[in-house]
């Protein structure tokens, strides 16, 4: 079945690769990137590779504001979303807060993950065995989350603030996973391997796996039939496995989504 998939951060690494793996097999995929210009160059490029046709959107993560209207865009195209593939993330070494008072580690992985993913539900429909994926990381393992230093004003480094960002996503995708149940949406997190992209060098300066390899979990996931019904899991090689004692703490997962409610009210 062609599924309809925005694929966030397809304009370079892992992201690349999903998009160009499910255009070749006939998805129609909606492919995001940070400004227009870059976005546009990207997908033109795919397009002309492969014979197919993409649809760009864009938006730069960090900005709640941007994300608003990166999810205005997508609501705007005339096409139903299938499959929202959560994929764009950072790593930085420096601390650096947005303008909207978030870490920017945080915004980028989280909090614009939490944000984009409630507007876009308003437009993927209940019981269309419809997906919400999310990145994560095996970086999570170890990690804590300090609900009252999320913005890490205290005891910052770079694989801090990327490990927590990695956790809150499996958090995120715990609870979210609860509340679609009833709507046969399903939602579920993978680590993509350890691969050979700009944030592996920028972060741990080793080298990886290929970005064809680190997609696969990614396209799996998103659609294969053979889990068109497990939900709030944890992939990695295409297969549920299993994640941080952390990260399965239901009560910190449900406290982590009261806090960035609280923190993202102004742009829900």
């Amino acid at each position: 079945m062609t599924k309809t998939i925005v694929v966030t951060g397809a304009t370079d690494g892992i992201g690349l690769e999903t998009a160009k793996q499910l255009m070749i097999s006939d998805h129609n995929v909606i492919f995001h990137g940070r400004d227009k210009k870059k976005t546009e160059k990207h997908l033109s490029f795919l397009e002309k590779k492969l014979k197919k046709v993409g649809m760009p959107v864009w938006g730069d993560l960090s900005s709640m504001e941007e994300v608003i209207k990166l999810s205005e865009q997508i609501a705007g195209l005339s096409t139903e979303v299938n499959v929202l593939i959560n994929n764009a993330g950072v790593f930085r070494n420096r601390r650096k807060i947005t303008k909207d008072g978030f870490e920017e580690t945080m915004a980028v992985n989280h909090y614009a993950v939490f944000l984009l993913t409630h507007k876009l539900l308003r437009t993927i429909r209940p019981s269309m065995k419809n997906r919400i994926v999310t990145v994560s990381s095996m970086a999570h393992q170890g990690a804590k989350i300090d609900l009252k230093n999320l913005e890490f004003e205290s005891e910052f480094s770079g694989f801090r603030a990327y490990a927590t960002s990695k956790l809150a996503n499996i958090l995120f995708t715990t609870i979210l996973a609860r509340r679609l149940e009833k709507d046969e949406i399903t939602a579920n997190a993978l680590h993509p391997g350890v691969i050979n992209t700009k944030l592996l060098h920028a972060g741990f300066d080793i080298k990886g796996d290929s970005v064809k390899e680190g997609a696969k979990t990614s396209v799996y996931v998103a659609t294969s039939d053979s889990i068109e019904k497990i939900s709030g899991k944890y992939f990695i090689n295409c297969q549920v496995s299993k994640s941080s004692k952390e990260s399965n703490d239901l009560t910190l997962a449900q406290n982590l989504w009261d806090s960035s409610l609280e923190k993202l009210q102004a742009f829900l």
